[in-house]
């Protein structure tokens, strides 16, 4: 019988990874000059405002347009491009300003992750440490609370979260739990005591939200009310799922190079937009303080010592998919992806071999 990975952060792997070493470990990066990350990482308001306005003014007009058309099907064009909006381009603003890179001034970061927690249904002092941990030991089974694709993987739940089936109730749930006062066993391992309040504090007003929404709706007797605030997390929940499921998808895990376990893929204009230049994931992960408007740069000073990005979202989905359904049968099956002849080998420390670093380039999909 296989012994299926342990997820919980509360089960048997996360306790293994701690005795072993493997969490909190220190990983490895591309060397790139003090003067260059010092630049890059030099903060700015002007990319992250111009951007918040666009996104704001678009969300606003497409709102209006679904508003005025509704109930008629010419309205349904506008709800999905709200919808994405409201439910995925929310995902990265709450991803870089939880990091607070995307503004130079604090309040402004503070403002958009808070409103972007909101639409995500993500308490934001939850998802802050959440968030934190996911950057320490990313993909360490039972220490990363935010692995999107386990092994083996459940190929019904991934569809179903396309339209955040299965994100939206936990949220929800989550949400009802601190609002009673409480918190998830599962948050309180990475969440610190002084913080508890806040997560419940927050808890409480959304539910006021959501009680005020359902409330017009039901004294108007329309479902507009609702069409925009709480339902966009389903219906706009797709673009983010998919870059998502990029991000980690058929990789490595147990390691500690990102190179490894994390997949930079190019992207059109549009989806940029949307995701925040997240695409260069590789990069973001060695450097998580370099904001995402620098990441370009960033990608071209470190290019040399990484696997080549995928061209394209379809070329990122046909490397991941097959590694996916092998894993079906053989959940230690992932992609290994070829290093340029200018790479550092890659830095192979795993739970099986810590502390005798195995390192080889050979470009090959492995099984560890």
């Amino acid at each position: 019988m296989t012994d299926y990975r342990d997820y919980s952060l509360l089960g048997r792997d996360g306790k293994v990874a701690l005795e072993n070493g493997l969490a909190s470990i220190r990983w490895y990066q591309t060397e790139i000059s003090r003067n260059s990350l010092k630049a890059l990482m030099k903060p700015t308001d002007s990319p992250a405002i111009r951007d918040t306005i666009i996104l704001f003014t678009a969300m606003a007009v497409f709102a209006c347009l679904a508003g005025i058309l509704f109930p008629s099907w010419l309205s349904v064009p506008f709800f999905l491009a709200y919808g994405v909006l409201y439910g995925s381009a929310m995902d990265s603003r709450w991803h870089e300003c939880g990091h607070k890179t995307a503004f130079k001034t604090r309040w402004m970061n503070d403002v958009v992750y808070h409103i972007a927690c909101f639409c995500m249904i993500r308490n934001p002092y939850t998802w802050r440490w959440s968030h934190t941990r996911h950057h320490t030991d990313t993909i360490i089974v039972g220490r990363d609370p935010e692995i999107q694709l386990m092994r083996p993987p459940e190929f019904a739940k991934l569809v179903a979260n396309f339209f955040g089936l299965m994100d939206v109730p936990i949220g929800l749930r989550l949400m009802l739990v601190n609002a009673s006062g409480e918190l998830d066993p599962q948050e309180a391992t990475y969440i610190p005591k002084n913080e508890h309040h806040k997560v419940v504090r927050v808890a409480r007003f959304w539910v006021l939200i959501y009680i005020g929404t359902i409330s017009i709706s039901v004294l108007v007797q329309s479902w507009l009310p609702l069409l925009l605030v709480g339902t966009p997390r389903l219906y706009g929940a797709w673009h983010h799922v998919m870059t998502g499921m990029l991000q980690h998808g058929g990789l490595a895990d147990n390691v500690t190079d990102h190179r490894l376990n994390t997949r930079t893929v190019l992207m059109n204009p549009v989806s940029r937009f949307i995701y925040w230049n997240m695409n260069y994931h590789v990069e973001h992960h060695m450097y998580p303080k370099v904001p995402y408007h620098a990441l370009p740069a960033l990608h071209n000073l470190v290019s040399h010592d990484l696997p080549p990005p995928s061209p394209s979202i379809a070329a990122g989905f046909a490397e991941m998919w097959p590694a996916l359904i092998r894993q079906l049968n053989n959940e230690n099956y992932f992609v290994k992806r070829t290093l340029p002849k200018s790479a550092t080998p890659y830095r192979e420390l795993t739970q099986s071999n810590l502390g005798r670093e195995q390192v080889t380039s050979k470009p090959n999909n492995a099984t560890p």
